[in-house]
């Protein structure tokens, strides 16, 4: 792996975790915790990120929208941090550009299903199909030749999207 490729991808995650992923609901249920949805090997565990969620009882489509939103936030995190790693790992490594391209499509593909998850989760139906979409999005990149140029381009979008849209 040319270490100029995997820096410039390693900052074009940056970046995405930069644009925001949190929201300013002061007033919503607070969300799962990054140590509550990564496990002791680094993947993101949809289970725990349901429990935390959903550990506060539900008072209706407000904060069930809250609880999801927040959950979308943390996986989208979660995993910018998981492929960060896998990244610097790459290059230490040296790894090809084809075998991180695999490691990122299997990243981008269980990202993807914990995303898709949490959308079966939602009670509104509008937030319902903003993470559908999203999820959607992820599997493209999944799907991509390079997941690394469709990080760059496309992931980038993702989070600012969630921050405008996924609210009650």
């Amino acid at each position: 792996m040319h270490r100029s490729s995997a820096t410039a991808f390693t900052l074009a995650v940056l970046v995405a975790l930069a644009a925001g992923c949190a929201h300013d609901d002061t007033d919503a249920a607070p969300g799962p915790s990054a140590g509550a949805t990564v496990a002791g090997t680094g993947e993101a565990t949809p289970d725990a990120v349901t429990a935390t969620a959903t550990a506060t009882p539900t008072t209706g489509s407000t904060l069930n929208t809250a609880q999801v939103c927040r959950a979308v936030d943390q996986l989208i995190i979660d995993g910018s941090r998981q492929i960060v790693a896998d990244s610097t790992e790459a290059t230490r490594e040296e790894l090809t550009p084809e075998q991180l391209n695999g490691k990122l499509k299997g990243r981008l593909s269980r990202l993807a299903d914990d995303v898709r998850e949490q959308a079966r989760r939602a009670q509104d139906a509008r937030i319902k199909k903003l993470v559908d979409e999203t999820a959607a999005k992820i599997d493209d990149g999944a799907a991509a030749k390079s997941p690394a140029s469709w990080m760059g381009s496309e992931f980038v979008d993702i989070p600012p999207r969630l921050t405008r849209d996924c609210h009650a």
